[in-house]
């Protein structure tokens, strides 16, 4: 319309039309710039909607990494847990997976959710954490629709289990003493071979018992039957020895 109304006299008519056509191309590929970068734009949101936290643990004992969803609005749904980064669709190196009513694929038994699923709390449970275990993991729950998946990611920081200060208490001998001994044990085999140490010392101890026992119960009651029958035989020559003697007496006599 602009170059149309335009003089054909004038020298500057073609000018204008082509700064206008030029204009007017540069608003149409900068509108469909806009129009094909919104999914783009969408996608990467979705990708990055995730929050994280840290939780630390010690070795040898267990973690739990926090994730649940409202059971009551959404009903039971799937979900996984992973380590790394979560991909824009399921889960990568799983660990663990549920249909929202039971597990339905485990990688390990160390591997546990103990958390109520009715509830929607599918915190994932490592028993018997190692330094191996430290690092990213991630907890996908799937939600219908585009781009609705709630996801968590946990960063796990494992250090090395505390030194463990034990004290031991024993019984010795009949006095009903007792013996107390503290130290400082710097790992737990340690601290059990101490406790085998001083469950050696009661076994003995059990059976020097036991012996003395066992002494007064049989080898006593033996010896005291030995020597009363001793007794009893010695009583016995001796009677025969007098009846012997008044024998010899008798016979002996003038009649």
């Amino acid at each position: 319309m602009v170059c149309e109304s335009l003089s054909e006299e004038s020298g500057r008519a073609d000018d204008i039309c082509m700064f206008y056509r030029v204009m007017k191309t540069l608003r149409v590929s900068a509108a469909y710039s806009e129009i094909t970068r919104l999914p783009v734009m969408l996608l990467l949101l979705s990708v990055c909607e995730c929050d994280s936290s840290r939780v630390k643990g010690h070795t040898g004992q267990d973690i739990t990494l926090p994730c649940k969803y409202d059971r009551k609005y959404y009903g039971a749904l799937s979900m996984c847990w992973q380590r790394g980064e979560i991909p824009t669709r399921g889960c990568s190196n799983q660990l663990i997976s549920t249909d929202g009513l039971r597990v339905e694929t485990r990688a390990s038994s160390r591997y546990q959710l103990l958390g109520r699923l009715e509830d929607g709390d599918v915190s994932l449970t490592i028993k018997s954490l190692t330094e191996g275990d430290a690092g990213r993991y991630g907890c996908r729950v799937e939600i219908p629709g585009w781009f609705n998946d709630d996801k968590h990611h946990i960063d796990v920081s494992v250090v090395t289990a505390p030194h463990i200060l034990t004290t031991i208490t024993t019984v010795v001998g009949q006095t009903g003493s007792d013996v107390t001994a503290t130290d400082s044990m710097p790992t737990q085999t340690q601290t059990e071979v101490r406790i085998t140490a001083v469950q050696q010392v009661d076994h003995l101890e059990n059976f020097i018992w036991n012996s003395v026992r066992l002494t007064f119960i049989i080898v006593i009651p033996a010896l005291l039957m030995t020597a009363a029958h001793r007794v009893w035989r010695r009583d016995q020559r001796l009677q025969t020895d007098s009846r012997l003697n008044q024998s010899d007496e008798e016979e002996g006599s003038p009649l």
